[in-house]
């Protein structure tokens, strides 16, 4: 062999670098970052799109989340599951700097009504509270120290129902409606009457339905697009609460609030979109 041969080879073997499959680890991860960021329970042919992997890869990944509650099913669909949710405590926020731009809106709802607020987004086939501020008149609820709550059930979660449909469809298949008191909605004629009320009307009510005693009202934020990313309510005590003031109230803070966030995406760059890589 020459030596120019020689070092073309030597130069050659040092430009190969040998490409890695990704890890199983890697695998679930890129399962858990997709669940989370979906705004309804997926199904495994999304799944398999949105991470690139073979059906039969998610399969047997799904698997292992769900038996560690990682994951879970909901019918034929996944969603996160409920000890990932504890571990993360409150979760995702909505967007980026979320806190920032809706925090003084929450606390000046609470310094008009003197009420406990709620800031919630659908998670799975439930309504995760993703911020709260809590009143001196509350009463205690089933969502408290789980931040968690139906959607039939409660004014955000009936807000979330109705103005997205994705996920009124995936609840009409595979939720869940449990009758928490005498109050609750529990038939399909009733809750799609009451969804119609919702879009017509632009907010949401819950009389003692969560649980006895609690009232609360509730209204849609929107996002630049045009679609609901959160609900925000007031919920208090049901013999004290009058609903239709309360919403006028909660209407016109979610109508500032989506205004704030859509000033918040215009000052963001716009970001550059590569492809997402095949996972195999």
């Amino acid at each position: 062999m020459s030596q120019n041969s020689a070092c073309q080879e030597a130069v050659l073997s040092t430009q190969i670098v040998p490409v890695q499959s990704p890890t199983s680890l890697e695998k679930a991860i890129a399962i858990l970052t997709s669940l989370s960021k979906a705004s309804h329970p997926m199904s495994l042919a999304e799944l398999s799109r949105s991470t690139g992997l073979p059906k039969t890869t998610a399969y047997r990944l799904l698997g292992t989340l769900c038996r560690n509650g990682l994951a879970q099913r909901i019918g034929i669909d996944y969603a996160v599951g409920d000890h990932l949710l504890t571990l993360a405590g409150h979760g995702r926020r909505p967007f980026p700097a979320a806190r920032r731009i809706v925090l003084p809106h929450l606390v000046r709802l609470y310094e008009l009504t003197r009420h406990t607020v709620n800031l919630a987004v659908a998670r799975g086939l439930e309504a995760a509270y993703v911020e709260r501020v809590y009143g001196q008149s509350r009463i205690d609820s089933p969502s408290d120290d789980i931040d968690r709550a139906p959607l039939h059930c409660t004014a955000t979660g009936k807000v979330l129902l109705a103005f997205d449909q994705e996920l009124g469809q995936s609840f009409r298949r595979h939720g869940s409606r449990t009758r928490m008191t005498r109050h609750t909605l529990v038939t399909d004629t009733a809750l799609d009457r009451e969804l119609h009320r919702v879009r017509r009307q632009g907010v949401a009510y819950a009389r003692e339905e969560l649980a006895k005693g609690i009232a609360c009202a509730a209204a849609p934020v929107f996002g630049p697009d045009g679609r609901i990313c959160m609900s925000i309510g007031v919920a208090g005590p049901a013999g004290t609460l009058h609903l239709p003031e309360l919403a006028a109230v909660v209407r016109r803070t979610a109508n500032a609030l989506s205004s704030a966030v859509g000033k918040h995406a215009a000052r963001q760059p716009t970001p550059h979109l590569t492809p997402a890589p095949r996972l195999l």
